[in-house]
C-alpha cells in the first residue's frame, strides 16, 4: 500500500484533444470574454473616479464652511 502513494503519475487527469476549429472558436470566445472584462473594469474605474471626485468636492465644501 505504501508503494502506490509515491507514484503520482496520472493523478491530474488528461487534457481533451481539440480540433483546429474548436481551438479557433475557443480563441474567439476568449477574446470576447477579455473584451467584456476590460469593459467592466473601465466602467468600475469610471464609477470609482466619479465617487472620488464627489468625495473631494464634498470635503472642500464642508472644509470651507468651518
Amino acid at each position: 500500500m505504501a508503494k502506490g502513494r509515491n507514484n503520482l503519475l496520472g493523478v491530474g487527469g488528461q487534457r481533451k484533444k481539440l480540433s483546429r476549429g474548436d481551438q479557433q472558436g475557443a480563441v474567439q470566445s476568449r477574446n470576447a470574454d477579455r473584451k467584456a472584462a476590460v469593459d467592466q473594469k473601465q466602467e468600475l474605474l469610471k464609477k470609482m473616479r466619479e465617487r472620488a471626485q464627489g468625495a473631494e468636492g464634498a470635503e472642500a465644501a464642508t472644509g470651507g464652511e468651518e
